[in-house]
């Protein structure tokens, strides 16, 4: 099974695009990470891309997580595991529309707003085991809960409350989504401990991680790693 795969691979089955207006233009380049000291010899340092910054940036920070989903999901159907019933297929290809709608909203969005997309991704899931009807959806309900956790705690990062309202829409999607992989896997645990907190201030809540930690996990599946330095962070 190829597991490398760009994350535009397969044309778009459904779109829904809108447009949003405002926000300032992304630096989106690609750059060197660290420098050599004059005269010495040194290895070529790794090619970084960033997300650039304030709301487009995390706008690009979106949008590289609806890329993540999209190739993943498309991989799998393209190649599916012997023992993904039929029904489980239908699922996941919902599933998959569902992120392309996301994926091109976002594309949308970034070129509303002025912004440089970050559109060449290259992914690898090598790490994965996808050969497996549990193993494939493991590995989709770490991404599904991912994403969630993402946008969760990115929104407070938005300075352009109209991109918190769109974003919302795109989360709430996606919750259903780790829910349903959630049940699948065991019934009953849509909502389990791992997602939601049980007990103290949170108690009820969905979790949310911090851009940091995001992008720490998505660079695993990354074949050329994005810096998020310049996102905002509170």
């Amino acid at each position: 099974m190829p597991n490398s795969f760009s994350a535009f691979d397969r044309p778009l089955r459904r779109r829904s695009f809108f447009r949003v207006a405002g926000a300032a233009a992304a630096a989106s380049t690609l750059v060197l990470s660290g420098c050599g000291d004059p005269g010495t010899t040194t290895s070529a340092p790794d090619p970084v891309l960033t997300l650039g910054s304030a709301d487009a940036g995390l706008l690009n920070y979106a949008y590289v997580l609806e890329q993540l989903e999209t190739t993943f999901y498309k991989l799998v159907l393209d190649t599916p595991p012997a023992d993904l019933s039929a029904e489980d297929k239908d699922l996941l290809t919902q599933i998959y529309q569902h992120e392309i709608v996301h994926r091109e909203f976002l594309l949308k969005a970034l070129q509303s707003a002025g912004a440089t997309p970050l559109n060449t991704l290259e992914f690898t899931f090598t790490s994965l085991t996808l050969t497996t009807r549990a193993g494939v959806l493991a590995a989709a309900r770490m991404f599904e809960d991912l994403g969630v956790a993402a946008y969760n705690g990115a929104a407070k990062l938005f300075a352009d409350a109209t991109y918190l309202l769109l974003l919302g829409k795109i989360v709430s999607v996606e919750a259903r989504h780790a829910a349903l992989l959630h049940d699948l896997l065991q019934p009953g645990s849509f909502a389990d401990a791992t997602v939601v907190d049980a007990s103290g201030t949170f108690a009820g809540l969905e979790r949310s991680l911090t851009v940091a930690e995001v992008i720490a996990e998505v660079n695993k599946y990354l074949v050329i790693k994005v810096s998020a330095a310049g996102l905002p962070t509170s």
